[in-house]
């Protein structure tokens, strides 16, 4: 079973739907208790990321994720969700993360140049930089859907794709069983579900 993490910044219904589609149990839970039975947790979100990070210790989650990582369990960072995977941000400030994944989170507009704008919003196509069972049913060059202001830099050694805007923006992360994307893959069509349905495989 796949618990999708709840905990009041994020759209679910569509993920939920998706992992459905394929035919894969799920559940949308705030309950630590229930992130402790799942095989594999997905951390969706959106919004600002200090005011997620609070909440998901606020919910007292974040314990419950680290221990079901460090029994191995795979898990999934989607879009905000991978931001807060990593060791911090400066999105509005410095706000700490998980730590799960080395590297910190950054303004994108710092780094672009005019006509270029955030958010950034739009298909792009992925770069796989590095081979991985994640993208088993998917190459090089197809196409997923982002929307952000921000990215993760400073994390080569855990990257396995990007994507081109202005600047190489980080999409795919792995460290351990660990994953994030940036993008949406349950907004980014076949695509998106061939991500979903590896790393229901993993």
């Amino acid at each position: 079973m796949i618990a999708i993490i709840d905990y009041g910044v994020g759209n679910l219904f569509s993920l939920s739907s998706s992992l459905s589609y394929l035919g894969l149990e799920n559940q949308v839970t705030g309950s630590a208790e229930d992130l402790a039975r799942a095989d594999r947790l997905i951390l969706p979100g959106v919004g600002a990321f200090g005011d997620a990070a609070e909440k998901l210790r606020a919910a007292g989650l974040v314990e419950a994720v680290q221990k079901k990582v460090e029994q191995g369990a795979p898990m999934l960072g989607i879009c905000l969700g991978m931001q807060l995977l990593f060791d911090k941000s400066f999105e509005y400030g410095e706000h700490k993360g998980l730590g799960l994944i080395q590297g910190e989170v950054c303004p994108l507009q710092d780094d672009l140049t005019p006509p270029l704008k955030v958010p950034h919003i739009g298909w792009n196509s992925l770069d796989i930089v590095r081979d991985d069972p994640i993208f088993k049913y998917i190459q090089s060059g197809d196409y997923v859907y982002y929307v952000h202001s921000f990215y993760a830099k400073r994390c080569e050694e855990s990257t396995l794709a990007t994507s081109r805007y202005g600047v190489d923006v980080t999409g795919v992360v792995r460290r351990g069983k660990v994953y994030g994307m940036q993008f949406h893959p349950e907004k980014s069509g076949q695509v998106g579900l061939n991500l979903l349905k590896a790393f229901s495989e993993l």
